[in-house]
Order: structure tokens, then C-alpha cells, then sequence
């Protein structure tokens, strides 16, 4: 497995596990017979925290175009909601995307959300091609030089048990120091719609980070320290500024954006439906269609702020609380 994504082996044996149509499934989403490198890939999050990485997508892969879902309408997801809430959104919103976007591909820019939904969405939808987020665990188990690792991530991702096995499998040689940060993710979507603060510390992000960061203990080079900070929740990659100050220049900070976009070439170039790399980048406009269950006003700042995008490409979006599973006729 690629670090810090969570997708599978696509040997031929298990194309219909992996992501291509099987004889039963085709029936339920004819769309994906006409999926082809113009399609888009799809990328959702329980809010605006996956759109760190989208940014990551977009460097890695410019000549594709992108569908971005922010569930901020049903938000937080990791902190008081339980795992059938989030299996319901995920299937909710995977069910949008094909039906009304046609896309290629499903990212979950979302490590509560993987952790909760990703084997049933597979198990459900074989024929969707699919790509998880999960905290960088083997990463930083691997470039820790004092064996000591400290983790940030949403009370949902901690409590799973894909995250049991992650620690599990990889602790062998580092000991991982685990903070669920309540709040935090909340703060970073609200903080959204406030004006860019004078003093980036004096505001409740800062106050959240300061908080989790004195609870995981005492960072830096010596024996028995952290050295490394992993960042478990896409949201948290927009607190690195206040992060940064309160540990310091040597922390390494570790998230996940840069292997997903990896991944995502790697899983379309198996397809056959990686865009075409000749010719002219996209405009922004043409290559980005941002969505929100929530406040389109916070989305436009975040798009803007984070991602240098026009207001032009954010959209309102109901996302409905069907439950029904697709069924054969």
C-alpha cells in the first residue's frame, strides 16, 4: 500500500473487487461504461479539509478535471458522529457523484470517512475505483530518528479499527503518541469565515492546536522526544502555520496529500483514463467545480484563500439522506 493512502492491489484476479465493472454491477451504474479519460475524478470531504488535497491532485495531475464535494451541510464527521452516520453519507454522496458527474474515479479526501466507509463502499460499488485517505503512519514509523511519533487526528479516526491495525503494523520500531483533538477540524471550517487574523495565535485554532499539542507531551531530538508530528485529519494541514510555532523549525509535520495524488495517477494509468498530459493546462474554471452541503460563503473563502480559485467555480449542493441501495432489476 502506498503511504498514507489506502487502496488495493489490482492484479487480474481481482479487477471486480478493485474497481472494474463486474457483470452484476454494470446494471446498477450504466454511466461508468462511458467513463473515459475526459471524465472527472471525483473528490469528497466532510467539509473543507480535503481540499488540501485537491491541491495536491491538481499538482500532480493538471490536465484532469475535478469534482470536489464538501459534506459541510453534515459536519464534523469525527468527532461525535458514529460510524453508521458516516457509512450513510459516504455511500450518499458516492451515489451523487456517479449519478450526477459521471466520474472516473472516487477519492475520500476524508480519514474519518475511510476509516468508517471505505470496504463497504467497495463491497457495495465493485465497479467504482476507489481511493482512501489514512493518517501516515508508515511513513513516519520509518523516518522518526528518536522512535518517538506524535498523532493528530479526529476521535473517529483514532476509535477505528483500521487505525488499530495502522499502529498496530507499524509500531514495531517507533512509539506513536495519539491526541483526539475535539473541535479542531470545526474550528479550521469556521475559521474559514472569519477575515485572515493579524496574529494567527490568537484565535481558537491556535488555542485547539496549543491544547492537543501539550497533551501529546514533549517534542524535539533528544532520546524519549517526538520528532514528528503526523497531521491525521486533511483539515489540519491548514493549522501548519500555528503548528509551526508552537513546535518549532525541526518537527516534521507528515499528511497525506502528496501519496494520495501519486496513487490516483497510478490507479488511472491502470484504467486507461488518465487525461491526456499534450497540450494547453485548463483554466481553473473549466478544470475545478467546488460543491458544499453547507455555507457556499465559507467554501468561496477557503477556495480562495487556500487554493487561489475564483468564487465562479463554488456551488450549493443538497445532497439527499436516501438510504436505499441500488438493486438490480
Amino acid at each position: 500500500m502506498p503511504n498514507g493512502c489506502s487502496s488495493k492491489p489490482w492484479p487480474e484476479h481481482e479487477r471486480a473487487r478493485a474497481g472494474i465493472l463486474g457483470a452484476a454491477s454494470k446494471s446498477l451504474y450504466p454511466h461508468l461504461h462511458m467513463t473515459s479519460p475526459a471524465s472527472p475524478i471525483g473528490v469528497f470531504d466532510s467539509g473543507i479539509g480535503g481540499l488540501s488535497v485537491l491541491q495536491a491532485l491538481r499538482h500532480e495531475l493538471p490536465h484532469e478535471r475535478f469534482i470536489y464535494l464538501a459534506d459541510s451541510g453534515y459536519a464534523p464527521y469525527g468527532d461525535a458522529r458514529g460510524d453508521a452516520f458516516v457509512q450513510q453519507r459516504t455511500r450518499t454522496i458516492a451515489r451523487h457523484l456517479c449519478e450526477q458527474h459521471q466520474i472516473k474515479v472516487l477519492v475520500i479526501a476524508c480519514n474519518t470517512a475511510t476509516a468508517a466507509a471505505v470496504d463497504m463502499l467497495r463491497a457495495e460499488m465493485p465497479e467504482l475505483p476507489l481511493i482512501g485517505v489514512e493518517p501516515a503512519i508508515k511513513p513516519a514509523s520509518l523516518s522518526s530518528q528518536t522512535g518517538h511519533v506524535g498523532v493528530m487526528a479526529t476521535r473517529g479516526t483514532v476509535s477505528s479499527a483500521r487505525f488499530a491495525r495502522l499502529v498496530a503494523d507499524h509500531g514495531q520500531r517507533v512509539q506513536f503518541h495519539v491526541q483526539p483533538c475535539d473541535g479542531l477540524a470545526k474550528a479550521i471550517e469556521e475559521s474559514t469565515e472569519q477575515p485572515v487574523p493579524a496574529d494567527p495565535m490568537a484565535t481558537e485554532v491556535a488555542r485547539l492546536c496549543a491544547r492537543y499539542v501539550n497533551a501529546l507531551g514533549s517534542f524535539g531530538q533528544k532520546t524519549g522526544e517526538m520528532d514528528s508530528l503526523v497531521l491525521g485529519c486533511t483539515h489540519y494541514i491548514f493549522a501548519r502555520e500555528q503548528l509551526r510555532t508552537l513546535l518549532g523549525p525541526d518537527i516534521q509535520f507528515i499528511d497525506t496529500g502528496a501519496p494520495v495524488a501519486r496513487q490516483t495517477r497510478r490507479v488511472l494509468e491502470r484504467l486507461g483514463t488518465l487525461a491526456s498530459e499534450s497540450g494547453p493546462l485548463p483554466a481553473a474554471e473549466g478544470q475545478v467545480q467546488l460543491m458544499t452541503t453547507g455555507s457556499l460563503q465559507a467554501l468561496q473563502a477557503a477556495a480562495s484563500r487556500w487554493l487561489d480559485l475564483p468564487a465562479q467555480c463554488c456551488s450549493s449542493v443538497q445532497v439527499g439522506e436516501s438510504s436505499a441501495i441500488p438493486t438490480a432489476a
